[in-house]
Protein backbone atom coordinates (compact mmCIF):
# COMPACT_ATOMS: atom_id res chain seq x y z
CA UNK A 1 0.00 0.00 0.00
CA UNK A 2 1.10 3.43 -0.65
CA UNK A 3 2.24 6.23 1.86
CA UNK A 4 -0.82 7.60 2.89
CA UNK A 5 -0.84 11.53 4.79
CA UNK A 6 -2.77 13.87 5.90
CA UNK A 7 -4.70 16.27 3.10
CA UNK A 8 -4.61 20.01 4.28
CA UNK A 9 -6.85 23.22 1.94
CA UNK A 10 -6.06 26.55 1.42
CA UNK A 11 -8.11 28.74 -0.01
CA UNK A 12 -6.61 32.22 -1.96
CA UNK A 13 -8.90 35.28 -3.29
CA UNK A 14 -5.61 36.86 -4.28
CA UNK A 15 -1.68 35.57 -5.09
CA UNK A 16 0.36 34.25 -2.29
CA UNK A 17 1.62 31.09 -0.33
CA UNK A 18 -0.32 27.89 0.23
CA UNK A 19 1.80 25.77 1.86
CA UNK A 20 5.43 26.92 3.45
CA UNK A 21 7.62 23.46 3.30
CA UNK A 22 7.86 20.29 0.84
CA UNK A 23 4.17 19.02 -0.21
CA UNK A 24 2.17 17.52 -2.68
CA UNK A 25 -0.31 19.02 -4.10
CA UNK A 26 -3.64 16.49 -4.43
CA UNK A 27 -6.40 18.94 -5.98
CA UNK A 28 -7.59 21.96 -7.09
CA UNK A 29 -10.93 23.60 -6.74
CA UNK A 30 -10.53 27.23 -9.21
CA UNK A 31 -13.47 29.67 -9.25
CA UNK A 32 -12.97 32.10 -12.31
CA UNK A 33 -13.79 35.64 -12.47
CA UNK A 34 -14.98 37.77 -14.71
CA UNK A 35 -12.66 37.82 -17.65
CA UNK A 36 -9.78 34.93 -18.74
CA UNK A 37 -7.66 34.50 -16.22
CA UNK A 38 -5.36 31.50 -14.31
CA UNK A 39 -4.01 29.39 -11.29
CA UNK A 40 -0.15 29.19 -11.59
CA UNK A 41 1.73 27.11 -8.79
CA UNK A 42 5.06 27.71 -7.97
CA UNK A 43 7.63 25.33 -6.27
CA UNK A 44 9.82 27.97 -4.65
CA UNK A 45 8.24 31.43 -3.39
CA UNK A 46 6.24 34.13 -6.21
CA UNK A 47 9.61 33.99 -8.53
CA UNK A 48 9.96 30.24 -8.33
CA UNK A 49 10.00 27.82 -11.12
CA UNK A 50 6.07 27.17 -12.61
CA UNK A 51 5.16 23.84 -11.71
CA UNK A 52 1.55 23.92 -13.12
CA UNK A 53 -0.39 26.14 -14.78
CA UNK A 54 -4.26 25.84 -15.35
CA UNK A 55 -6.34 28.68 -17.59
CA UNK A 56 -9.51 29.83 -17.12
CA UNK A 57 -12.16 31.19 -19.03
CA UNK A 58 -14.44 34.79 -18.76
CA UNK A 59 -17.69 34.44 -16.39
CA UNK A 60 -16.80 30.20 -16.23
CA UNK A 61 -18.64 27.85 -13.24
CA UNK A 62 -15.84 26.84 -10.62
CA UNK A 63 -14.57 23.49 -11.48
CA UNK A 64 -11.95 20.92 -9.51
CA UNK A 65 -8.67 20.61 -11.28
CA UNK A 66 -7.97 16.63 -10.25
CA UNK A 67 -4.43 15.36 -9.63
CA UNK A 68 -4.10 11.74 -10.82
CA UNK A 69 -1.53 9.34 -8.62
CA UNK A 70 0.41 10.75 -5.59
CA UNK A 71 -0.07 14.74 -6.98
CA UNK A 72 2.42 17.30 -8.00
CA UNK A 73 5.62 17.46 -5.83
CA UNK A 74 6.59 20.69 -4.41
CA UNK A 75 10.18 20.44 -3.01
CA UNK A 76 10.26 24.20 -1.30
CA UNK A 77 6.76 25.31 -0.73
CA UNK A 78 3.75 26.10 -2.88
CA UNK A 79 2.86 29.38 -4.11
CA UNK A 80 -0.03 30.31 -6.16
CA UNK A 81 -0.18 33.16 -8.84
CA UNK A 82 -3.68 34.10 -9.36
CA UNK A 83 -4.97 36.18 -12.23
CA UNK A 84 -9.04 36.64 -12.39
CA UNK A 85 -9.49 33.59 -10.47
CA UNK A 86 -9.26 32.10 -6.73
CA UNK A 87 -8.24 29.12 -5.71
CA UNK A 88 -8.92 26.02 -2.88
CA UNK A 89 -5.69 23.93 -2.88
CA UNK A 90 -5.76 20.43 -1.25
CA UNK A 91 -2.48 19.27 -0.63
CA UNK A 92 -0.57 16.85 1.70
Amino acid sequence: MGMQTDVKAKSLAASGSVFGDRTRVKGMIISPGGSAGSVVLKDGGSSGTEVLTINTVANGEAFNALIPGEGVLFSTNVYATLTNASVTVFYG
